[in-house]
């Protein structure tokens, strides 16, 4: 049965779960004000009330005690319902009436998920510290740490679930199609060609394949480009959205590919498993997930490669990030299909010009050298269902004092971020699905960043770029928000999460977490006195900074939840948080 995962007990650990992640992160946002109760805590409205106990740390993050959490209605104890809880706050959380059950789906496809993973074989954080690269990619239990609906996934059923979530590890072939070329859009990094960059991920025998079923309609293989895409979209979106371009082959239906691919935690990104050396394939995907429909812009498809060349001849140039190791995953293909039907009928931001386009992203494997292994940086947050984290395992496994291990992770990981920021104002989007670990004896070495032309910015009209990739330039930041994309990005939405894991297991406090975050920052400040004017400019040490607020732009509008031609102006600020570092 595919509802199989749905029972009372797993179903009730997994409400009990989200309500706690939903009562930290909204009183973190300060959407609630605990009142103090006894030994913990309350939060309460004319409907129910909800007492915990949570232990504070810095940030203004509460690690909440799920197991504390209990519920009264009308004075009666009552089961901890994440969507009652929901419904009860709805207005006190801002959200509308007409949006309201909307996010109440993406709540119950995040509580659905959490309940699957309640039911697969646990693999301990302590196995996870020697697994596969794809085993951790498909055991990450949790998500976007700081959003309470991070799984929603709204248009999967639950065949769909089971067939391409990233936590069932499931194999997936992924179709193709053939695309008139007078209709697409195709690029390609200046080091490699489209054709040849085919025949490395296809081979030659499935390339005449395709080629004889394009001539099995009528068609000309030289008047068509081959395009990859997600089955769930082909059986959805293109097979009815598209159906006219399909009945005048202007698309043609191939079929599937022969190597098996793997989901990843981004969900619409597709690992290589048969041959893990070739490429990732990223797809549009018309689902609803955190905010967005994650489909793919032709548009911007243009350029993909182009940004991402630029991006990787400024790091691999720069001394300083690569003496820290740090590299990107270039996206180094991309085609985008137009359709002239809804390009005419919509305006350049609509989702139905986002449905038919992917991109070719490099594989981390050909990077690794003797004795490193790959992880998804999301894993670090993990914690097993006995409460170890892998966090702490890697620690443990290392040998090194904990100090020592989070020192060389931060000058893989928090160095070259600020590096990129202080010498460049290079920004990007480094949440833990965005980065990759390369590991040695459990100690984090380097870091490889991706998903990088949808997701950089630069910020300074001092920085040159070349004319074609103009549009990664944001100059509508003011200088007092530019240093958030460390304080909120790594500080608030990563350094938060970790430092209360390895107190919690004895390994740091708080107080020697962020000191040793500290002396990271400094030394590289001592080390890049060039740079002195814009470390003076831009204060990582300042008292403190806003409080720049996730779940409140989801609340707001789980369709669109900020607009991508001004997301600047996007952001929701509530006061400021104080800062760790400058503290110590």
């Amino acid at each position: 049965m595919t509802t199989t995962h749905l029972q009372p007990d797993t179903w009730a650990v997994a409400n009990r779960a989200l309500v706690r992640k939903a009562l930290a992160e909204f009183t973190h946002e300060r959407l609630f004000e605990p009142v103090t109760s006894g030994e913990g805590y309350t939060v309460a409205n004319d409907t129910s009330s909800y007492y915990f106990k949570a232990d504070r740390y810095p940030l203004n993050h509460w690690e909440v005690d799920a197991a504390s959490i209990t519920r009264t209605r009308a004075g009666v104890d009552a089961p901890v319902d994440a969507l009652d809880f929901i419904t009860e706050f709805h207005e006190q959380l801002g959200i509308g009436a007409e949006m309201l059950p909307v996010y109440l789906e993406e709540i119950s496809s995040t509580l659905a998920s959490s309940a699957y993973k309640l039911t697969k074989d646990d693999l301990t954080a302590a196995e996870l510290v020697t697994a596969d690269f794809q085993a951790i990619e498909s055991a990450m239990t949790e998500g976007h740490p700081c959003f309470v609906a991070n799984n929603g996934r709204l248009g999967f059923g639950v065949e769909d679930y089971r067939a391409f979530a990233p936590e069932t590890g499931s194999a997936v072939r992924l179709v193709w199609i053939a695309v008139r070329r007078d209709r697409a859009t195709v690029s390609h990094s200046k080091t490699i060609t489209y054709d040849a960059m085919l025949r490395d991920e296809l081979g030659t025998p499935v390339l005449q394949r395709f080629s004889e079923r394009i001539r099995a309609v009528g068609g000309d293989p030289a008047d068509y480009h081959l395009m990859p895409m997600h089955p769930w979209q082909w059986e959805n979106k293109t097979t009815i959205t598209f159906a006219a371009d399909i009945a005048q082959r202007h698309i043609v239906f191939l079929g599937t590919s022969d190597d098996e691919y793997q989901p990843q935690q981004s969900i619409r990104t597709f690992f290589n498993r048969t041959r893990p050396s070739r490429n990732y394939v990223k797809t549009a995907l018309s689902v609803l997930n955190m905010g967005f429909m994650r489909g793919l812009s032709p548009a911007y498809m243009a350029k993909t490669p182009a940004i991402n060349d630029w991006v990787h001849d400024l790091v691999e140039n720069d001394a300083i990030l690569k003496r820290y190791g740090f590299s990107v995953l270039r996206e180094i293909a991309a085609i985008g299909y137009h359709n002239r039907y809804y390009e005419a009928a919509t305006s350049p931001g609509s989702a139905y010009r986002k449905m038919l386009s992917a991109l070719w992203r490099e594989s981390p494997v050909p990077t690794l050298g003797e004795g490193e292994r790959l992880a998804t940086m999301a894993s670090l947050l993990h914690v097993d269902r006995q409460g170890s984290s892998l966090a702490g395992a890697l620690i443990k496994s290392s040998g090194l004092d904990a100090r020592e291990w989070l020192r060389s992770y931060l000058d893989a990981y928090l160095v070259p971020l600020l590096h990129c920021f202080y010498a460049y104002e290079l920004v990007f989007m480094p949440h833990g699905e965005n980065l990759i670990l390369v590991l040695r004896d459990g100690v984090p070495v380097r870091v490889l960043m991706k998903d990088i032309a949808e997701e950089i910015a630069v910020l300074s009209t001092a920085t040159a770029l070349p004319a074609e990739i103009e549009r990664v330039r944001v100059t509508n930041v003011p200088d007092d928000e530019k240093l958030l994309s460390i304080f909120t990005d790594v500080f608030d939405c990563i350094f938060r999460f970790l430092s209360p894991l390895l107190a919690g297991e004895g390994l740091l406090s708080p107080t020697e977490f962020w000191a040793v975050v500290a002396s990271s920052v400094r030394d590289y400040q001592e080390a890049t006195p060039e740079l002195a004017a814009a470390f003076a400019k831009y204060d990582l040490f300042s008292p403190e900074f806003a409080l720049s607020c996730l779940n409140r732009l989801q609340l707001k509008n789980n369709q669109s939840m900020v607009d991508l031609a001004d997301m600047a102006g996007s952001l929701q600020f509530v006061g400021t948080l104080r800062n760790p570092l400058a503290e110590v």
